[in-house]
């Protein structure tokens, strides 16, 4: 059963799923959005994204931020998806990161594009 995220019911009033595309797809949000440190039973689950913004903007820090979101989808995903590509880029105050994907058993390419940062 793929459990729906974030945690809710569905009409009947039981846990609500989700097919297997967007169970995926959340889990990627989850290994990126989930900072070290901030599961108990899992100290290290989670790719330490959130924090880059308050990192120095640099191109040394997209590199770094790729090689980790990268490692981090491998690590925790290994059994649900083939991390294709991660790409980070800085253009001044804005980092952008995006992950491509194909679930396991699957040729379909999923991509997500993540922006922090810049002006609102």
């Amino acid at each position: 059963m793929n459990l729906n995220f974030p945690y809710q019911f569905d009409g009947r009033g039981r846990t609500s799923e989700a097919d297997l595309n967007d169970y995926v797809s959340q889990m990627v949000e989850l290994v990126l959005f989930t900072s070290p440190g901030e599961r108990v039973n899992l100290p290290d689950f989670g790719s330490g994204l959130l924090q880059l913004p308050f990192a120095p903007n640099s191109q040394e820090m997209a590199a770094a931020t790729q090689f980790a979101v990268k490692g981090a989808l491998q690590k925790w995903l290994a059994g649900y998806v083939n991390v294709q590509d991660v790409t980070a880029a800085v253009d001044d105050a804005t980092l952008t990161v995006t992950v491509a994907y194909s679930v396991v058993g699957s040729d379909v390419t999923q991509v997500q594009t993540y922006v922090y940062g810049g002006t609102s």
